[in-house]
């Protein structure tokens, strides 16, 4: 797209959404401030890297139930011989990349001395993992749209020709079947996947004596990373492709050790605030296409908080006090969401909020909420101070240090089981890794009473265990904030370089090490393998060398 079709975009997408927001009887930002707001997300969209991308050899699907999924790839035979011989006699093979990428792909096919007089059809399966071209996808038992699934069928007129499948996809392995076959014999030849990534820049690498496993798990993070940074966060390259504010979160900050490519930190955090509801709040999830709107009504309540910890991390990383006080009223503004649920005891109205917000955490179905809720909207009033005192607008939030006190307390004196050492929830006294997490973080529970409960949960019966690489993020965060190092080393190296035993060259969206066909929608081929909250051992590793190198 040129420099003219992006402004002619930016400026369709503006008139719309004020179209939308002229339905509103008031909306809390001006038009100005959008405007101005889309126009900085417009300014900061990178220029995609292309890179030519060529696979490397045929492989066998095979079932193996020590494999993970159940199935493994096998290396089967060169490239050239199958560019070579007649694709009839090649139909189903698997073509393996070597490694996953994000891109377009291309094929060439033509005839063997014969006159081509009839189209042929082509079905082509994409997978981030063997399991998903060996499991069949219909009848789709998922809870998602089935056209999130990477196969195509394409009808190739004329041979021979040069085909681009329009769509953009997210792959290491390609499946080819013929399914309408013409009279004559052709081949197919010259696959390639022209890979796009925002990512232009190399990270330093590791010292040499850092151990194997953890440079397997740096470099896995990366890849998951660098596929991830597309014109936004994505949160997966396959499925959703799209902006969430809690994988935006959690990439910058692995974006902050590695790439450090501010500037798509800075589009994220711009086009999210002129994509806000009328009411001032974040919407959840955003899109680009066909021009910027929102996920309208979309409101996950921890996500709005966690902009303005982004905000902050960012300033921290690049000393931008310019963008930070742009979008401080932003950040402002979320604040409103814990102030009107805040009671005056210093407990947040949880049933309430859960009425009026989608509270997430996890994708666990059991999980009850209201710990780590309590701990969450701490979380976000304290460092949303210190984002306030490092722009000198402490004075516009001086109610915060009072309250955070006062949540502390209520936090403490309503959830903590000392007898047992661990928090639980006032109506459900339900034991999860989320509720000890999230007083960690928060600062409600001391270091000696964190590492108690944290070390209560290995031995404790009937634990609601995080269910993505999400939830364990915040829960390394939790040991290394409690100074059990050693402990949220181990965590790392077995969860992460868990999945790596199990082949993954980028992390997954959902993974259980005691369930391997997980998901969260029903059918575990809709499951992302490269997913952006998975990214964060680079964070991590590189931020904590004494811990994790």
């Amino acid at each position: 797209m040129n420099k003219k079709q992006r402004t002619i975009r930016l400026n369709l997408a503006l008139i719309l959404f004020s179209m939308g927001m002229a339905l509103y009887a008031q909306d809390f930002y001006t038009a100005g401030e959008r405007r101005h707001w889309l126009e900085k997300a417009h300014e900061y969209t990178p220029k995609l890297v292309e890179t030519d991308m060529k696979p490397m050899n045929i492989v066998d699907i095979v079932k193996d139930q020590q494999a993970f999924q159940g199935w493994k790839a096998v290396r089967g035979s060169s490239m050239e011989l199958f560019y070579k011989s007649p694709i009839k006699e090649q139909s189903g093979v698997v073509v393996d990349f070597g490694e996953h990428m994000t891109g377009y792909f291309t094929f060439s096919v033509a005839p063997l001395q014969t006159t081509p007089d009839a189209p042929a059809r082509f079905k082509f399966t994409f997978g981030e993992v063997p399991a998903e071209l060996a499991t069949p996808f219909d009848p789709y038992p998922g809870g998602l749209s089935r056209a999130w699934l990477q196969d195509e069928i394409v009808t190739v007129m004329t041979v021979p020709d040069t085909i681009t499948i329009p769509r953009r996809l997210a792959f290491r392995y390609v499946k080819i079947e013929l399914i309408a076959a013409p009279n004559y014999e052709f081949t197919i030849s010259d696959m390639k996947c022209k890979a796009v990534t925002s990512v232009s820049t190399i990270p330093e690498s590791l010292p040499a004596t850092v151990s194997p496993i953890i440079q397997k798990i740096d470099k896995t993070g990366l890849n998951t990373l660098k596929e991830c940074m597309q014109t936004v966060y994505e949160d997966g390259p396959k499925r959703d492709q799209r902006l969430w504010i809690g994988d935006l979160y959690l990439e910058s900050m692995a974006n902050n050790y590695s790439y450090k490519q501010y500037n798509l930190t800075q589009r994220c955090l711009y086009l999210l605030a002129g994509l806000a509801d009328e009411n001032g709040y974040l919407n959840a999830t955003v899109f680009e296409r066909p021009q910027p709107h929102p996920q309208a009504k979309q409101f996950l309540f921890e996500y709005a908080l966690l902009y303005n910890v982004t905000l902050k991390d960012y300033l921290v990383a690049t000393g931008d006090q310019e963008t930070v006080l742009d979008l401080w009223p932003v950040a402002k503004r979320q604040l409103d969401i814990v102030r009107q649920y805040l009671q005056k005891d210093g407990m947040m109205d949880f049933e309430r909020v859960c009425k009026e917000w989608w509270v997430f955490f996890d994708w666990k179905s059991d999980l009850y909420k209201e710990v780590a809720l309590q701990g969450v909207s701490i979380y976000a009033f304290a460092e949303s101070y210190e984002l306030a005192k490092m722009i000198g607008k402490e004075k516009e939030v001086a109610d915060l240090p009072v309250s955070v006190k006062r949540m502390k307390q209520a936090a403490h004196k309503n959830f903590y089981d000392k007898k047992r050492g661990l928090f639980v929830g006032t109506k459900n006294k339900q034991i999860s890794y989320a509720s000890q997490i999230w007083m960690i973080l928060s600062g409600v529970a001391s270091k000696a009473e964190g590492r108690q409960a944290l070390s209560a949960l290995t031995s404790t019966a009937d634990v609601c265990r995080p269910g993505t690489p999400y939830l364990y993020h915040y829960y390394i965060q939790s040991m290394v904030d409690c100074g059990m190092d050693k402990e949220a080393k181990e965590a790392l190296v077995n969860f992460w370089g868990g999945m790596i035993e199990k082949g993954a060259d980028t992390f997954w969206e959902a993974y259980d090490p005691d369930n391997d066909i997980i998901s969260p929608y029903n059918f575990y081929p809709m499951n992302s393998y490269c997913h952006a909250w998975s990214c964060t051992p680079v964070y991590f590793i590189r931020k904590h060398p004494s811990i994790f190198q």
